[in-house]
């Protein structure tokens, strides 16, 4: 992106955060939908490649059911970015009646035995209200990790807003992440982490819906360093404004095997636990980018991806 497009972007973020979040809920409702229906269709590389991963996670639909799945798609993703910019003004109150989690019980009866905790998610529903929630209703502070973005005043942006739900957050890149986090998780901490798209070239290959993709090892040799209990979490949208989760059982790992050969074992059960919640909502997973490595393969697919809007990232 060149400087003028960055600064347009930082512009853009930045406006979203100073008034969005003043809108009456049933009107920021309206814009986002509105925005989603007009980016879909655009029918631009970003649509295009929700649709083309959604092809994979439903294999059997029809072009009528992949088109419109792929508009659900953009709504829940736009439905994300208004829920983003208003998260800053919402009350106490109101972020404890936004989350209802299955199974939660996993999550505080580990943090109750002081081994630590890691969440590891895919790009589904909010993660950011979820961690609001987290924060709020739980009252637990915990670590993650952010992608850096460009200009830096945008990736400032970002991690104030996320300083500012209770999240203590670190850079992606620079080395260093890894063993703050493993530290928190030897005091007992809570550590959470989007886990579904590998952001650096150290990834665990998986199968992921009959096909290869790669997946950050981070999550996994966290819990094997420092003991902590590995959950993967998913989250969705339904019809009422509460977005819901599950808390899946934990991923142990392997009693016997090389480093490698246990994180490989448990990563692909991270994938297959992401798997389960992608295919019953599909149009709450919001990968708007290339996943799986035939489509990274750039002779295999032509045109550049589209850049990432900012997620958590992983180390």
């Amino acid at each position: 992106m060149s400087p003028l497009g960055e600064q347009v972007t930082d512009r853009l973020y930045g406006l979203g955060w100073a008034t969005v979040k003043r809108l009456p809920e049933p009107v920021a409702v309206r814009l986002g939908r509105t925005v989603a229906d007009a980016a879909w269709k655009q029918r631009g590389k970003g649509v295009q490649r929700l649709e083309a991963n959604l092809a994979r996670v439903v294999p059997g639909a029809s072009p009528d059911e992949l088109a419109a799945l792929s508009r659900a798609g953009m709504r829940s993703y736009l439905r994300y970015w208004m829920e983003s910019f208003r998260l800053p003004a919402w009350s106490a109150e109101r972020i404890r009646g936004g989350v209802e989690v299955k199974d939660i019980d996993r999550l505080t009866d580990g943090l109750a035995s002081g081994r630590g905790v890691i969440l590891a998610l895919p790009h589904l529903g909010n993660w950011d209200l979820a961690g609001a929630w987290v924060t709020t209703a739980l009252e637990t502070p915990f670590t993650t990790v952010a992608e850096r973005l460009r200009p830096e005043t945008l990736y400032d942006r970002f991690v104030a807003y996320r300083e500012g739900l209770g999240m203590e957050v670190l850079p992606h890149t620079g080395g260093a992440a890894f063993g703050t986090l493993a530290r928190r998780l030897r005091a007992g901490g809570l550590v959470c982490l989007v886990a579904d798209r590998d952001l650096s070239a150290s990834g665990v290959e998986v199968d992921f819906f009959g096909s290869a993709a790669r997946m950050p090892a981070g999550p996994a040799l966290l819990a094997q360093q420092t003991g902590a209990v590995l959950l993967p979490v998913t989250l969705w949208y339904d019809e009422t404004p509460v977005m819901r989760g599950q808390v899946h059982a934990p991923v142990e790992v392997p009693a016997s095997g090389t480093r490698a050969e246990k994180t490989s074992v448990m990563t692909q059960a991270l994938a297959d636990a992401f798997a389960a919640g992608i295919a019953d909502h599909p149009e709450d997973w919001h990968m708007l980018q290339r996943l799986w490595l035939a489509d990274l393969d750039p002779a295999k697919e032509p045109g550049a991806d589209t850049a990432e809007g900012p997620g958590k990232g992983t180390p």
